[in-house]
């Protein structure tokens, strides 16, 4: 069954493409699956059935387990076996008709334009570090890019002249961003001084580096964006996805459309880009409750 996992794994990185955070959360979740076979003495995946995948759902919700998270879980063994059905191992795949765990999605925290203004401010932008951090910032509240997208960034991916970033997300997909000129002048200041200080080795091609020249780590982002929420005085918790998903409600909330909006998100399913409206929607209900004399 070991065998079989690693098999299923490389096949997600070879034909798929899938991101190495991906492959280890379904590799997590598919080992948590295999654990379960075994305490319930199955060896063969053609022995299982819809039963077992409900009750290897159900053992997880037992130990406290979101819905989210099952619903993870299940989407992992749906694949599992779709790989096993092509590889003739099984005959049918078990998990195909599971009902998915209801999930009731929650609103993304987002940060009012004030508090973005706020932390955009923090870096020293007299001082390498802070003319880095102050590119990084300004250009991940630009494009709304995923943190593991901003720092596998390159030279090459992004065009000052035309003001265009060239990025590479989930599924290997390339797409295309805008920026905008505060963001475009932020990293060229960068490029032009604070860059050339950081660099050790020529042919270095990461676009944001550390301090030993090499590319920065998603670890040291996320170190970097709690030193200045910190310095912000900020009550509230504050990760890379607020800022994408500021990025994503500040746009809706000024008129951009909905199709745009996934375009530039690198979303695959518009569905998961409407959860954006919803927060629009409860901001304007707040206006008019505040506003309308009749409300």
């Amino acid at each position: 069954m070991e065998r079989v996992l690693k098999d299923f794994i490389s096949y997600l990185f070879v034909e798929k493409g899938l991101a190495a955070n991906t492959l280890d959360s379904y590799q997590r979740d598919l080992q948590k699956y295999l654990r379960f076979l075994k305490q319930q003495r199955i060896i063969h995946f053609e022995d299982t059935s819809r039963k077992t995948v409900s009750q290897f759902l159900l053992h997880e919700k037992n130990r406290g387990l979101a819905p989210s998270t099952l619903s993870r879980h299940l989407a992992a063994v749906r694949s599992f076996y779709n790989f096993l059905l092509q590889e003739r191992v099984v005959q049918k795949n078990p998990a195909a008709e599971t009902e998915s765990p209801r999930n009731e999605k929650k609103l993304p925290k987002v940060l009012s334009l004030k508090d973005v203004e706020l932390l955009l401010e923090q870096p020293e932008t007299r001082e390498t570090i802070g003319m880095r951090d102050k590119a990084m910032l300004e250009l991940l509240y630009a494009s709304g890019v995923r943190v593991s997208e901003l720092v596998f960034l390159n030279l090459d991916s992004i065009n000052l002249k035309t003001g265009f970033l060239k990025c590479v997300g989930k599924g290997n997909k390339e797409r295309m961003i805008p920026l905008g000129s505060m963001a475009l002048r932020s990293v060229h200041e960068y490029l032009r001084v604070g860059r050339p200080k950081l660099l050790k080795e020529k042919d270095e091609k990461a676009l944001f580096l550390n301090q030993h020249g090499k590319r920065l780590t998603r670890q040291g982002f996320w170190k970097i964006l709690k030193k200045y929420a910190l310095k912000a005085n900020f009550n509230k918790n504050i990760t890379p996805h607020t800022l994408r998903h500021s990025f994503a409600t500040h746009l809706l909330e000024n008129g951009a459309d909905l199709r745009s909006v996934q375009e530039m998100l690198g979303h695959a399913d518009i569905s998961t880009t409407q959860i954006y409206t919803q927060i629009t929607q409860k901001k304007i209900k707040e206006i008019y409750a505040k506003t309308h004399p009749r409300a």
